[in-house]
């Protein structure tokens, strides 16, 4: 999995989960500054990954708007970390109203290879600007850090089982779309407990890393916070899974199943 190992943790704990930019988003961000999510990765019965999501301040203004200043960070754990050691940094600023990115940034090292990328995103004149070049765009089109923010704000109380949405991301030199499925709702257990969850079946591109029947399926909390807890996906040798370890700094609370 050289080059993808731990952005595909990253990229199911984002990018999958969001719906459609077509969707109505709620009155106000479902999240504050402060907030933090802790994140396993696990590749069959063996912990593989950690990653951690922070929103925090900052006094940085694009054109006079405010703006979150959001961070992931991602390293392998255990045996994984001494065979193929990964660090991944990935920072997003975007506007507190909109939940547009501004700027986007990653310092990916994985194994002996590193990436690094800073991103520019213009919405008066509909161009992303990057390290390798200037890329223009129409409607909404997000990183994947900010486009998973984005879609924990989206009103989904309408949604219909079967209903699919599609979104677009920038991510490593390139405008992408992805395919959402409605699955419905289901009860989910992780770390944390078990919860009333949303489920999604994102599309997925058989490859390096996916069998070609494999499916991604993820658990979204169903209230007011619509947070990830849980995703699974079959891959060429088993299994990936990606699991809510720890929470900080919620908005509201976070109330478990009780049995």
């Amino acid at each position: 999995m050289k080059k993808y190992f731990l952005t595909l943790l990253l990229i199911i704990g984002s990018i999958s989960i969001t719906l459609a930019q077509e969707l109505t988003m709620v009155n106000d961000p479902v999240f504050k500054v402060g907030e933090q999510l802790s994140y396993r990765l696990k590749y069959g019965i063996f912990t593989a990954a950690e990653a951690e999501l922070r929103v925090e301040n900052t006094d940085i203004k694009y054109n006079g708007h405010p703006a979150y200043h959001i961070v992931v960070e991602g390293k392998t754990a255990g045996s994984f970390d001494i065979f193929y050691k990964v660090r991944n940094r990935y920072e997003s600023y975007v506007d507190q109203k909109t939940l547009l990115p501004y700027f986007y940034a990653e310092n990916r090292h994985e194994g002996s290879w590193k990436h690094s990328d800073k991103v520019t995103f213009d919405h008066e004149t509909d161009k992303i600007t990057a390290n390798k070049g200037t890329y223009p765009f129409t409607g909404k089109v997000f990183d994947f850090v900010s486009a998973y923010y984005f879609a924990r704000t989206i009103d989904v109380s309408k949604m219909h089982i079967g209903e699919k949405f599609e979104l677009k991301y920038f991510l490593d030199d390139g405008i992408h779309s992805l395919g959402i499925t409605y699955v419905g709702k289901e009860s989910v257990t992780c770390s944390m407990g078990t919860f009333n969850c949303l489920k999604f079946n994102p599309t997925i591109i058989p490859g390096r890393i996916f069998k070609k029947n494999s499916k991604l399926y993820l658990w979204i909390t169903d209230d007011n916070n619509r947070i990830p807890v849980k995703a699974q996906v079959e891959v060429i040798l088993g299994s990936i899974t990606m699991d809510l370890t720890g929470t900080k700094g919620l908005k509201y609370p976070l109330n478990a199943i009780k049995n």
